[in-house]
This record gives C-alpha cells, structure tokens and sequence, in this order.
C-alpha cells in the first residue's frame, strides 16, 4: 500500500476550513437559505459595467500574470505607482502568501484572540507559533498587539480596520501613533477590507513607502465581487516585490481582472451601493431594538448585534435563525461571542430577519 509522504507538519494539522460555507448548511437542510446574511457579501451586487466586462472577457486567454492593467489603474486611484501595488487571489490568497515569505516552523505572530481566522489558518499551514491578545471594549487593541509583538520577537502582528467580527474600527491616526511602539522587524499587517464603508479618516495615513506596514484591500465588500476573488496589497516596493517569488502568476483569471478593473472606474455605482449598506445598517439596528437587543456601531457592510447574554444564548438564537432560513454567522471568542453578526441585505431579507428573529429569540430562551 502506498503511503504518502506529507511533511510532519502537513501531517500534524487537522483537514479543517475556517468557516463553513452556507451551501454546505443548504445540502445539510435539503433547501436554500431565504436570506443570505452571514458572510458579508455585498448582495448588492458589482457595478453593470463590471458584470458585463467579466462576460465578453476572451475567456480562451489565461490572464495576464501582471494584472498590469488593473494595477495601473489602482496605481492611478491611489495616486502611487504599480510597484506599491501586488494583485492576488482575494485577500486570503495574498495572506497566504506573505505567511509564506515571512514565517517558519516556531516563529512568532501576533493577532487578536477572534480576529479573522483565515490568517491563523495560513499561520499553522507554515508552521508559526500564534499569540493573541484580547480585544478591548469591542475593538481590537493595537497597544496590547504591539506590545505582544515585542515580548514574542513577533515576525508579524495581524489586525483588521474596520474590524471583522465586530464592525468596530480606529481613527487611522491613532494606529499612527500606536505604531511607535511597533517593534522594528515586525511587520504590520493591516487588512483593511471594509475600509470602503469605513468614516472618513478611518484609512492608515502614511506614505504607501512605509516599510512597516503592509495594507490589504479588496473587490469582494463594497465593490460586490466576493465570487471573483481580486484583492490586492499596498506596500513598499521591495516587499511588493518579495511577493513575485512565490505567488501564483496564473491565479488571476481574465474574467476577474477585467471585472475588477470596471469595477473600479465606476465610482458613481460604489457610491450608491455605499448608501444602500448605510440604510441596511440602520434597518438591522433598529430591527434589533425592536427585540430589546444592541445593535453594536458598525463601519463594514454587517452589524453584530449583542444578544446580552452569553455564547450558548447567542448561538441559540444563531441556530434558531438558521431553522427558519436566515443564514448569519457569530463570533468565536469569548466575550464577543454573546453576539450574532448580520450582514447588510436587501429590504426583502432584512424583512424575513425581522419576522424570524422574535421566534428565534423566543426559542432560546426556552432552551
């Protein structure tokens, strides 16, 4: 019988994925969710111009491994220059590949204990040793991070603004400031996902040439295109270029690099998806007051909504939303995890949150 040789730390990991997916829960249950509120798509969808620049792409050509054109275009967007700018397969696939730069078996990393998981993830799959640190009153901690960075030799320190699970986010200015405490040799992984639904001032305020810290963006929130899998990352240009080394050239298929690009020369759709998401959160706010519950302050395209108790009540009422087709997801760490986190939808699943949520909540506290 032949055995596979996987490495010994292949070997040691579990088959796991950070999150399951709601088409896995839709095959479980023999039926498809009503409302599609758990994974912080942008169900409102990409501009018209991207969808139907994603359709008449030549679809017989691999993609450009340069993504020149949409890094150009970023390039311009940004005011910077295309070799500040490293296109990847969403920003997940670029965290796996500066994991995969910067980390050896034993080295350190620092991130928030419930802090988006995929970077944790990739984190195991090199080998490295993760240390996390609370979060502080429902935000993430840039103060403890740093300082856990310096007591561990921390080769990176991972956090998120706006943040995800939370919603929560810091002045750009104040991670500024914060970062004079970051330990020099420890990069600063800034994810900064929801930045376009974010308040002014929200953005990291520093010189794209700073070699502390690199920024993740993407097309999969404000500018709706989760399925197409396009981020990119900010950084200096040395460290852009380390990432030529190891990424997956082919990764960006046609179709993506295209819709992307379209995407983002119609600012006037993004501006309009922007003032959906902002009514959205509005409704689910006042959705949840109408059920006694607390709706936290949000600067992503989901709200998490605290259910005043503690995980076990949270993932009742989770579950009972689940039952009646209403698909959201909640924190993982304690003490965030006495909420549920719903995403920004359309009126009409905002409508069959509502109507679920009082016999959910109901149900719990029978339970």
């Amino acid at each position: 019988m032949t055995e596979h040789r996987l490495t010994p730390l292949a070997q040691s990991l579990p088959a796991t994925v950070p999150f399951v997916g709601p088409e896995t829960q839709e095959r479980l249950q023999k039926r498809p969710f009503e409302a599609r509120l758990g994974a912080n798509e942008n169900v409102f969808g990409p501009s018209p111009a991207a969808i139907k620049a994603m359709a008449e792409a030549d679809q017989w050509m691999y993609g450009d491994p340069e993504s020149f054109d949409l890094r150009a275009a970023l390039a311009v967007h940004h005011n910077t220059t295309m070799d500040h700018i490293v296109v990847g397969e969403g920003i997940d696939g670029l965290l796996s590949y500066l994991v995969r730069l910067f980390v050896e078996p034993g080295d350190a990393v620092v991130t928030s204990d419930g802090a988006y998981p995929t970077f944790n993830y990739h984190v195991a799959g090199f080998g490295g040793i993760l240390h996390k640190v609370p979060y502080r009153d429902d935000h993430e901690d840039p103060g403890a991070l740093f300082a856990k960075a310096a007591e561990v030799d921390a080769k990176l320190v991972y956090m998120a603004n706006p943040d995800n699970p939370m919603g929560s986010c810091h002045k750009g200015n104040d991670i500024v400031k914060a970062m004079e405490e970051l330990p020099q040799g420890t990069l600063l992984v800034l994810d900064e996902a929801y930045v376009d639904t974010a308040p002014e001032g929200t953005a990291l305020p520093l010189p794209l040439d700073d070699p502390r810290v690199i920024r993740m963006r993407t097309f999969s929130k404000a500018y709706g295109m989760a399925g197409a899998r396009v981020g990119y990352a900010l950084g200096a240009p040395e460290l852009i270029t380390a990432f030529h080394k190891v990424r997956n050239h082919f990764g960006m298929n046609r179709a993506a690099q295209a819709g992307a690009l379209a995407a983002l020369k119609d600012q006037s759709w993004l501006k309009t998806v922007l003032h959906q998401i902002e009514h959205a959160r509005i409704r689910i706010t006042a959705i949840a007051r109408d059920n006694d519950l607390t709706a936290l302050p949000s600067a992503a395209n989901f709200v998490a909504i605290d259910c005043k108790r503690d995980a076990a009540f949270a993932k009742a009422v989770l579950d009972g939303l689940v039952a009646r087709g209403i698909f959201v997801r909640m924190p993982f760490a304690a003490p965030q995890n006495r909420c549920i986190r719903v995403s920004c939808g359309t009126p009409a699943q905002l409508d069959a949150f509502a109507a679920a949520l009082p016999a959910a909540l109901s149900d719990a506290k029978k339970g």
